[in-house]
């Protein structure tokens, strides 16, 4: 089995188990998350790999992290994630990319993503729950951090911190690569 067939694998199972465990049915699901029934459908039948955005928006429905709905082991309270063990959620052409770290659930979904963005390249994201936090650090190259249409600039060397709550996203204006750690922490 592929890490990506086990992915689908691990998805499908997890978000039918939140699911029922929530008591949500198809369609409440899908409204709460603002994606179709037919996804959700697709989804949990192990058919279909969702945009990381698609993904973000049903764990957010389902009030888990993205790490609760994609892990595969329930395991004891430490976890370790190895090098090279890291989901990698999103990536271009031109060799930017962004890989889920770690996360956890204490007291809401908490989340540490490695990011890189190659100069040109940019990740727009919708508006998450109320109360969702994204604290960042780059430590290479300057991003163009975007935060309900503001644009501000980060350093490398230099952290950001903004409620989520409103569409923002992450910009590599410049000539090298960006490379930052960023942490999501949502309520619940």
């Amino acid at each position: 089995m592929t890490d990506l067939d086990q992915l689908t694998q691990s998805l499908a199972r997890n978000l039918k188990r939140w699911r029922t465990e929530r008591g949500y049915t198809l369609d409440a699901l899908a409204a709460r998350a603002g994606v179709s029934r037919g996804m959700i459908i697709q989804i949990e039948q192990a058919r279909t790999n969702p945009s990381v955005g698609t993904t973000v928006k049903i764990a957010d429905a389902l009030g888990v992290s993205i790490t609760t709905l994609l892990d595969y082991e329930q395991g004891p309270q430490v976890r370790i994630v190895a090098p090279g063990e890291a989901v990698r959620m999103w990536s271009t052409k031109a060799g930017s990319h962004t890989s889920l770290l770690v996360g956890g659930e204490a007291p809401g979904p908490f989340e540490m993503w490695d990011w890189r963005l190659m100069p040109g390249d940019e990740s727009a994201s919708d508006p998450h729950p109320p109360g969702t936090v994204e604290l960042l650090h780059v430590r290479a190259g300057t991003l163009t951090l975007v935060v309900d249409g503001a644009e501000h600039a980060v350093a490398a060397g230099a952290s950001a911190t903004f409620e989520a709550k409103v569409p923002h996203g992450y910009r590599n204006d410049g000539e090298e690569p960006v490379e930052m750690t960023m942490s999501v922490i949502i309520p619940l």
